[in-house]
């Protein structure tokens, strides 16, 4: 019967996981066998030297190519032929059937579980751990249209039968229960290489639980380290979760506009892709919410109130005393770079947040703030995030809004937990959103937004002591005005709301919002009003006509 190659690549310090998976192979009654068939043709191309080179090469066949096409695809009596590789020993010299035929997986392992005990044989180097050129290999594979599964050893450790199960289903072959266990001691197909990397593997007899805790780790290869773990991660991010993992991970959610999960963002000086874009652990965002933040929206090639969100953001860094913070020509130029490489120029929101940056050491004291400010440009494509055209329902919430006595709203800072904790309320009562009262019972804005009634054709807003004096409401308190109504800024109480005959929330993110119910009560007839709807249509004239173009390449 023609055999059906199935070749698995791993880096070389994981020898002994790699053997593992060789050993489940070896217990199947329909596999062959091959150990690093390429290891000889590896250490004649490159010179390598290995404790055991001189017989190896003495017994193995150096020419690569040829043990591609005699060996590792050449004819057999079992159904399915197994070959391990070792990831560098996958060389330019090599023919490409070795990744065009056959079926493929990658296995792979955490430097910072490897790194502690690496040094037993050889010294240890970013080409020896060969997870740079596992990458290499996976992107080859799926530029093939052969996207490999990936397994990572600690699982298969802890979870060896789901894991082997899902690899089996991958690969199309069925699974065996032999494959579990085995008995201890050398194997007939060992490599020559065995005595030196097979040790622990040679004492086992099936699949034991990886160490509760971790081995000291040798900071003599921090650096290493540093250079692979994100290369281990890329690979990390293809394995197939099991059911049976310590912390199950949760299906990928949808996302509300799909096109977000392939944006770059703006962290600290350069753009990351999504998945790669965080901030430090001593950052004071992380460390306590220590930042300030504003959003803006994109709108036909142009960002709408650039600088008057700007004139905010330092204010709310000067009244946080921040220092070395970067100039508005720089935070301007990081807001442009962002959108032109997205390509986002309309219908677009834009997350910038300033922290006061990375701390020399964890605590609480700006003084640890050693390193400057960190800038985040998070650009998403974001349509207005309420339904505007046919209303939204608010409740009221029990949590009261922040008193100038303790956090001044004026500050847009990023410490929201006054915020979210009535957002909560909001949820649980299945409602849009939860209006905020102040200390005294007055109204004061929403959890996201500030808020404005119409009474007999007045239109009336609270006051903005309490409250954000956000850009929007400034923007529609000017087009009040502008379309002749007349406008209030005053305390204004619950009561007075929930008998209004119209109710908008206004915000960068939202736009203009109907409110068509609160606490249960009818805003007049249940739909948007005219004054409203009047306000609507003219903030649209101005986004359209007003903003600060975004440059275009020439």
């Amino acid at each position: 019967m023609q055999e059906e190659e199935v070749s698995e690549a791993g880096d070389d310090n994981d020898a002994d996981s790699c053997e593992l998976a060789t050993m489940f192979c070896r217990m199947r009654d329909d596999m062959e066998v091959l150990d690093e068939p390429l290891y000889a043709n590896f250490l004649r191309v490159t010179g390598v030297d290995r404790p055991y080179r001189e017989e190896l090469l003495s017994k193995m066949d150096p020419d690569g190519n040829k043990v591609v096409k005699e060996v590792i695809f050449g004819p057999g009596e079992k159904t399915y032929r197994y070959c391990k590789h070792i990831s560098k020993q996958c060389l330019p010299n090599l023919s490409s059937d070795l990744m065009k035929k056959g079926k493929h997986f990658i296995l792979i392992r955490n430097p910072l579980n490897i790194l502690p005990s690496f040094d037993k044989v050889v010294p240890p180097s970013f080409m020896e751990l060969g997870v740079g050129e596992l990458v290499s290999i996976y992107s080859e594979l799926c530029g093939l249209g052969k996207p490999p599964p990936v397994i990572d050893a600690d699982d298969l450790q802890r979870e060896p039968e789901a894991v082997l199960r899902g690899l089996c289903e991958d690969l199309g072959i069925p699974f065996q229960p032999q494959m579990l266990k085995w008995e201890a001691g050398p194997k007939e197909f060992d490599g020559i290489w065995a005595p030196w990397w097979y040790g622990s593997v040679h004492k086992s007899i099936g699949f034991s639980k990886s160490r509760q805790y971790p081995l000291t780790f040798p900071f003599a290869f921090y650096d290493l380290l540093e250079q692979s773990l994100p290369f281990y991660n890329m690979l990390k991010r293809q394995v197939r979760k099991t059911i049976g993992s310590q912390q199950p991970a949760l299906p990928d959610p949808p996302l509300p506009v799909p096109a977000n999960k392939k944006i770059l963002v703006w962290v600290g000086d350069e753009l990351l892709p999504r998945d790669s874009a965080k901030v430090s652990v001593f950052d004071s965002v992380v460390q306590g919410g220590d930042a300030v933040w504003e959003g803006l929206r994109i709108y036909d090639g142009k960002v709408f109130k650039l600088d008057e969100h700007l004139d905010r953001l330092f204010d709310s860094a000067k009244a946080m005393a921040f220092t070395n913070v970067p100039t508005r020509d720089w935070i301007k130029d990081a807001i442009f770079k962002t959108l032109i490489a997205n390509g986002m120029f309309d219908n677009a929101h834009i997350r910038l947040t300033l922290t006061r940056g990375k701390k020399v050491t964890s605590g609480m004291s700006p003084a640890f703030n050693l390193y400057g400010c960190a800038l985040i440009v998070l650009a998403e494509w974001k349509p207005p995030v309420y339904d505007n055209s046919h209303g939204i329902k608010l409740v009221t919430a029990t949590t009261r809004r922040n008193s100038p006595n303790s956090i001044d709203s004026k500050i847009h800072h990023n410490n929201l937990i006054n915020n979210i904790l009535a957002k909560i309320e909001g949820n649980l009562s299945q409602a849009e959103d939860a209006i905020m009262l102040d200390k005294d019972g007055f109204v004061s804005e929403t959890n996201a937004t500030n808020i404005f009634m119409v009474k007999k054709g007045t239109v009336l807003t609270p006051h903005a002591d309490y409250c954000l004096p956000g850009i929007t409401r400034a923007t529609v308190m000017d087009l009040v005005v502008k379309e002749n109504f007349v406008l209030h800024e005053r305390r204004i109480s619950l009561s007075e709301f929930h008998a209004a005959d119209e109710v908008w929330t206004t915000g960068t993110m939202g736009e203009i919002t109907p409110v068509v119910m609160i606490d249960g009560r009818q805003i007049g007839d249940g739909k948007i009003g005219p004054v409203t709807r009047q306000i609507q249509n003219a903030y649209k004239v101005l986004t359209a006509e007003q903003g600060v173009p975004i440059p275009r390449n020439a």
